[in-house]
Formats: structure tokens, sequence, C-alpha cells
């Protein structure tokens, strides 16, 4: 993610600052009675097993408690969407293929906001209710341990975003011709019912419906697009493991191009007409810039990849949903290399908990300045130097970037700069072919999967024969301004 346009390395001093409002909630697991010990004996042994075959209202993140699911993964989600931008009103069906990974007689789903009009488990009508942020739902059988199940579900409503503590909008977002879809991190519910959190990736399939003459853009590779009775049907497959933060839906009045690249990428890039002319120059160079990243970083990820440039001044900053970007205007070249270097440090290789959040934003951050080193600006240590010349009481070094301390903070100066300050510190010490080594082995070992800043830090030193945790520890989780290098 990124904030609107800015020189190179400037971004750093005003990020998009993110937090979530959740409340944990309490539930009660136990109804106290006074009854014989032959009777209570007999009552447990006929009843399910209790609390373990509940699964968990979260995935355990201590930031966002309530982000994610237990009990079960999804491993592919179907959505079929119907939008109508003028009323906003979204008619939804999700089809969740998932496996559970315990024996469950209840479990939960993320979803906020929309009315849900139908549920089944395994075309079994569930029973359901709604508790804040989660959708509960009881199968009218207990879904055994390692068995696959599906679960539909039917809604529709307006949608509406979530609103962040710093006052950015997140999930669906509507513009005057459409909506601006972005999910990170607590977005996603906002439009479907989802395990969300990125510890569960899943492929996906979408099938989208508007209004003749408006585009909908998702992830993967459009498979078609049918225009039947003054309403167009948009198919999108996304084959590739996907957080459910970096899904998209946007809708709105776009000029579309569409190529595949030398390499055998196919490139599909969706632009607001009013964005064209400053977006066409940046878009030109997409293909150079996944070339140039995957020289550095390995392979590109993904089959697709392009770009969604919106008209959105509302909304303030670029995201980096899964194989096509999201900007809310033209973006600068700095901001596509930055979204684009995500494809590798965020999607690919996803966090297991967004304390170690620095592991996307500082990557993607550094490939910033490696981009404007390697192609005639500053280098890597102008802008390294440039920064750490700030004042101690500068907010760059408000919170270390390796536990920014809440989710308040996870989109803060330190966890991109910084962290992207850490990357060069370990540059300096290993030297460069040892650190390009360790890029590459970092996006090849995990992608597809996640990674934690401990597995990063044991890379490191095995692929450089270092003891580097007096590093990390001062770049990572020292408060203040560390110790001049």
């Amino acid at each position: 993610m990124i904030n609107p346009p800015h020189p190179v390395g400037a971004h750093v001093t005003q990020v998009r600052q993110q937090s979530t409002r959740r409340t944990a909630v309490l539930r009660r697991s136990a109804v106290v009675a006074t009854v014989p010990v032959a009777l209570a004996a007999l009552l447990a042994s006929a009843a399910p097993a209790g609390a373990t075959t509940i699964g968990s209202a979260g995935a355990g993140d201590p930031y966002f408690p309530l982000s994610g699911n237990g009990g079960y993964h999804v491993a592919h989600y179907g959505l079929t969407l119907r939008y109508d931008p003028t009323s906003r009103h979204l008619d939804g069906k999700a089809v969740l293929t998932a496996r559970a990974t315990e024996k469950l007689t209840r479990f939960d789903l993320d979803f906020k906001g929309l009315k849900v009009t139908g549920l089944t488990v395994d075309r079994a009508k569930a029973d359901f209710r709604r508790d804040g942020q989660e959708l509960v739902v009881t199968p009218r059988r207990a879904v055994r341990k390692g068995e696959r199940f599906q679960v539909t579900v039917t809604y529709n409503g307006i949608p509406k975003q979530v609103t962040d503590p710093d006052g950015s909008a997140d999930g669906w977002i509507t513009t005057d011709d459409g909506a601006f879809v972005a999910g990170e991190p607590q977005g996603a519910m906002t439009w479907f019912p989802a395990n969300s959190h990125p510890k569960d990736k899943s492929s996906y399939d979408f099938t989208i419906t508007v209004p003749q003459g408006r585009t909908a853009v998702a992830n993967g590779v459009l498979l078609g697009q049918k225009t039947v009775h003054g309403k167009t049907t948009f198919r999108w497959h996304a084959p590739e493991p996907m957080a459910a933060y970096l899904a998209t839906a946007t809708v709105g009045k776009f000029k579309v191009e569409q190529y595949t690249t030398r390499d055998g990428v196919k490139v599909y890039n969706a632009v607001d007409p009013r964005e064209v002319a400053a977006a066409a120059p940046v878009l030109k160079k997409l293909p150079s810039v996944l070339e140039w990243e995957s020289k550095l970083f390995g392979p590109y990820p993904f089959r697709s990849a392009g770009s969604i440039v919106d008209h959105a001044p509302d909304v303030g900053y670029a995201l980096e949903t899964q194989g096509r970007p999201i900007y809310d205007s033209a973006p600068d070249l700095s901001t596509l290399v930055h979204e684009n270097a995500h494809q590798w440090f965020g999607d690919s290789v996803s966090l297991t908990a967004w304390k170690d959040i620095w592991l996307n934003e500082g990557f993607a951050t550094y490939a910033e300045w490696l981009y404007s080193e390697q192609h005639g600006g500053k280098t890597a240590q102008q802008t390294f130097d440039a920064l750490y010349a700030r004042k101690a009481t500068d907010g760059l070094w408000a919170f270390p970037p390796g536990d920014p301390g809440s989710g308040a903070n996870i989109f803060g100066t330190p966890v991109y700069a910084r962290g992207a300050m850490a990357l060069h510190e370990l540059r300096l010490a290993v030297g460069d072919k040892t650190f390009f080594a360790v890029l590459r082995a970092w996006a090849g070992a995990h992608r597809y999967g996640h990674g934690t800043t401990a597995q990063f830090i044991s890379l490191a030193e095995q692929k450089s024969g270092k003891k580097l945790d007096v590093l990390f520890h001062n770049w990572l989780y020292t408060k203040g301004k560390p110790a001049k290098p």
C-alpha cells in the first residue's frame, strides 16, 4: 500500500496509518446448573465436545483479534455479484469450498453490514446469526475434522465501507461511477463473507454483472464478458492463493488495454478516462518494471498483471490488489514500482501476523530505492542518509517497525522507511551478492505461502554465515533512533 503519487523516497513522511476498532466479543461457553453427578456425566457424554468443536471467532492476530476465523481453511471462493452504481445496491452469492481443521458444530465468517438472505452448508439449510462483524453458522450436522465442505451464502444490500481510526476508508468504497474496492486490512468483509486474515489464502472466481457501459475488474485472468439486455457480465479467474484483503471487484467507466508480455503474463489495464493522459506514460513502463523486479526477486508470481486506475480523490491511497494494483488516481513511476514489488512481498509471500507488515512495506519501499539507484536517480545510500539525518524527535523514529505496537501503526512511516533502512543495513553488512541472493531465496522459498520476521532473519544468517541478531534488533525492535551505523 502507498499514499498518493510522490517523488522517490518522499512518501515515507506521510504514510497511511490504520487500525481497527474491533472489540473482542466475549462468548458464553457454558451454562452452570445444579444437577446430580450421574446425570451431569450422562449429559456430558451425549453432548458435543464443547468449545473444541466451535471454530474461533478470530485467527489469533493480536492487532486484529476478530480478523479471520478458526476451525477451517477456505480453498476457493466463487463470488457472483450484481451491482447497480445508481442505487448502489449489491446482490451477492458466495460459495466457499473449505476443509475443516477440527470437528465443527459451529463456525464463523467475517461479514459486516449486508443482509443475509440464505445460507446452506453442503446444500442443507443451516442456522445463522449476526454478532457484530461475525456471521455465526451452525450446520445441520457437525463437520468432521479433515472433511471438505461447501458454504453458500446469498446476500444483498448497500455495501458500507469501514472507516479506520485514521479516517481512511476501507472496503467497498463508492465512487461517482461505481466502486473502488480495496480491503487492507479489514475491508473484505464489507462485500463478501470470508475467512479474512492473511493466514488463510484461497483461489477465486468472480462473476460480476454491471450496467452496460461499466466495467467490472477483479483479480486474475479475464475469462470473458457478455452483454445481454443492457447488462454486462465479466468473468475472472484467479487460481493462485490470495488473501481476502487483496481481492477486488472494482466497478467504473474505464478505458481498457490488454496485451501479453514477452514472458507470457496477461496484462489488463483499466483506467478512468479522466486519468488516461496522466497514467499512460507510467503504465507504459509496467512490462519493463516487472522484468526488472523479476531479475532481482525471481520469476513474477502470477499469470496476470496490470493496473486499475480509478478517479477516487477522496480515497488517498493505492493498494497492491493481487496481480492488478489499484490506484486512486494516475500513479507516478515510484508508486508503480512499489505496488508491483508487493506482488512478491506481501501478495505471494504473505504475513502470518499484521505486526510483521514491515516485510511487505519495508521491502516494497526498498524496491523504490533500488529502482532509483539503477535508473539514474538517487542511490539507496543517499536516500538512507537523508532519512538518518532526521532529528531523533522525527516521526520516523516513533516506534520500531518490527513491532509497531498496535493496528493503529501498521501503516506508519517507520514501517515503510525504517523497514527499508533495515534492509539497507543488511545489504551493507552482507554485501550485494549475498543480499540479493537473500531476497530471491525469500521470495522463492515462501512463494504462495507465508513468512515471519524470525524466518527472514534466519535465512539472512544462513545465506551470509553471519550473526545478524544485533543488526535486526537495532533496526526493527529498538525504540527511538538507532545508533549511527
